[in-house]
């Protein structure tokens, strides 16, 4: 036995799927999805082969219509699902006939009342990080790539997008659905139609895609659609909040290179969806909260990006070495932004970074082992131990190398880099060999050990020196005195600003200098969450129950998980009341949240209360 994952049952002596043909039927009033696939093996295998499922029903597993012995574990493992284990007699290709069940942890089903555009449901995946698997079997492990292609049966008055190239809507076929005869589906109605895609290149499970709904979309760039649900104030929003993105991708082309992905769609998602983003190749999954008004939502999509070239094509082999996905990507978002938006905006995005990895520090200072870019997670689901410590930290490595050698040769460094490993899952050894080849003695000059193994926040990280950043950091250090900032000295702040002035105001600060701060300022009213989130966080925490009806009807709205974490963690840290007010929230929002948001309040909840 010599699994590759420690979040999977991909064996390393069994051959890998390199290519699998989804036939999907999208039954929207029991929240399933009937299906089949083909897989193709690497090479003809005998004996067991292990997939990797969560809560599916698998109906047959066939070759040439003979039926192949399958048989799934008697027990679930509460992280990595219920093992999937066929016999095989020198097979290199079979077919699964499976459905989902309503409680898959990747998919969301929306009522109608839960849209935007309130008139049709829909329907979205959220596969990182080991969601892929509660959608179809597989080796859902990123150490795995695949191609795939999918026929997508859903009401014909929806449509469909996915992370993958559109080729056609059509009438449905009965030859599309000939596996699936034995379940009975309506799959010729008149009031059903058909979308196929294909995905050509080879892309980790977590990448796998895809958007049922009442969706339109507008043009931004010869490259990039914005897709939302029609009919909804989103979609004009979000084309003109995304208007820059074809000098974002020319940016990232100057820095890493070629885009190989052809297009760079985006799709805002629904409030429900649990990240700000999601970088899936060919079409990236948005929340509606980075629509700002005012361009800045735009880092997000930088940072989405950026994982075209560092996540996308270069991937980390397990989510132990996921700092290889997100430090690289973030450091990249910054460059490109600092292209395009100057270099105050990327280093206010660094403060505030800088910030938020101290307060990871503080909260895993009872488990060490997740501040490390290189950790051990036997036993552990990562989305429990999600963080910026491989955003952050991982940035400050690289950032800390760039310092060293200079960044022209650090810029041909990465191009080398991503050209040597694109297309490949790789670990944090192989980019430290890969770094010393490319940059002798590097290993003299940076500690390499300290950083990718060390705990904490290495003496040589970086805080911002720029004086926009210190002048806001000073001012927020100033409340312990109770000043507050004047009107001449935010009048030109914008969200970042704001952001980093809350996010460092003192522990001492008063209830009565939060109320003021708000009085003058409204901030419990702004349109940028990440400003009001912040500051309800601070209310909380302050104990100002005059603002908790803003943190209801914003837990209530949003399912951003960077939201969620905050307000329900300052809550179940308070009084007895709060707790009580938490839980009482939470029951009334569950259903709006997605699964992965859901598993993350309740862990929030088992620890605190």
């Amino acid at each position: 036995m010599a699994p590759v994952d420690p979040h999977s049952f991909t064996e390393s002596t069994q051959p890998a799927t390199t290519d699998i043909a989804l036939t999907l039927y999208f039954d929207f009033p029991s929240s399933t999805i009937h299906a089949s696939a083909l897989f193709t093996l690497q090479t003809p295998h005998s004996g067991p082969f292990f997939l990797d499922t969560r809560s599916l029903t698998i109906h047959s597993a066939l070759h040439a219509d003979e039926a192949i012995p399958f048989s799934l574990s008697t027990t679930s493992d509460p992280i990595k699902g219920t093992l999937l284990t066929l016999t095989l007699s020198n097979h290199s290709s079979f077919i699964l006939t499976f459905s989902t069940s309503p409680s898959s942890s990747a998919l969301q089903w929306l009522l109608p009342p839960q849209t935007c555009n309130k008139t049709h449901p829909y329907v979205y995946t959220q596969c990182q990080a080991i969601h892929a698997r509660s959608i179809f079997p597989s080796h859902d492990t990123p150490a795995r790539r695949i191609r795939y292609s999918a026929i997508l049966n859903i009401p014909s008055e929806l449509s469909a997008v996915m992370a993958a190239n559109h080729v056609t809507r059509r009438p449905p076929r009965d030859d599309d659905a000939a596996s699936l005869a034995s379940l009975n589906l309506n799959w010729c109605s008149q009031d059903r139609v058909v979308e196929e895609f294909v995905m050509e290149q080879p892309v980790p499970p977590y990448l796998f895609a895809f958007a049922v709904g009442q969706l339109g979309n507008r043009e931004v760039g010869p490259r990039t659609r914005v897709y939302a649900e029609e009919g909804s104030a989103v979609l004009d929003s979000a084309a003109k909040e995304f208007e820059g993105t074809e000098e974002m991708i020319r940016e990232g082309e100057k820095l890493f290179g070629e885009y190989d992905w052809e297009r760079f769609d985006l799709l805002v998602l629904p409030p429900s969806f649990p990240y700000g983003g999601m970088e899936n190749p060919k079409m990236v999954f948005l929340t509606p909260t980075v629509i700002k008004g005012d361009g800045s939502g735009a880092q997000v999509v930088a940072h989405e990006l950026a994982h075209s070239w560092t996540g996308n094509l270069i991937t980390n082999k397990t989510n132990e070495h996921f700092w290889l996905n997100e430090g690289f990507t973030t450091y990249a978002e910054r460059r490109i932004v600092e292209a395009v938006q100057g270099e105050k905006r990327a280093t206010l995005n660094v403060g505030i970074g800088w910030r938020g990895l101290n307060e990871e520090i503080e909260r895993f200072k009872d488990n060490l082992e997740f501040t490390k870019l290189k950790n051990n997670q036997q036993g552990i689901d990562p989305d429990d131990v999600y963080s910026q410590v491989p955003y952050e930290k991982g940035f400050q490595f690289l950032f800390r190398i760039e310092r060293q050698v200079g960044r022209s040769a650090f810029d041909e460094f990465l191009k080398k880099y991503i050209a040597k490993f694109k297309f490949q899952s790789i670990d944090t050894d192989t980019f430290l060999d890969f770094l010393k080849e490319n940059i002798p003695g590097i290993e003299k000059q940076i500690d390499l050990v300290l950083w990718t193994e060390g705990t904490g926040i290495p003496s040589d990280a970086y805080e911002p020196e720029l004086i926009v950043y210190k002048t806001i950091v000073s001012l927020a250090n100033e409340a312990a005195t109770g000043r507050m900032p004047g009107e001449d000295e935010v009048a030109d702040w914008q969200g970042q600003e704001w952001e980093l002035y809350l996010d460092n105001l003192p522990k001492s600060i008063e209830a009565s200098q939060i109320v003021a701060l708000d009085s003058r300022h409204k901030l419990s009213e702004s349109k940028d969450y990440e400003v009001k989130v912040s500051f309800l966080q601070r209310a909380i925490s302050c104990g100002c129950k005059e603002y908790y009806g803003e943190v209801e009807k914003t837990l209530k709205a949003v399912g951003r998980m960077k939201y969620l974490r905050p307000l329900y963690t300052a809550l179940v840290k308070g009084s007895e009341e709060d707790k009580v007010f938490a839980k009482r929230v939470f029951s009334e929002a569950r259903e709006c949240y997605h699964p992965i948001a859901q598993s993350v309040v309740v862990s929030i909840f088992s620890k605190h209360m």
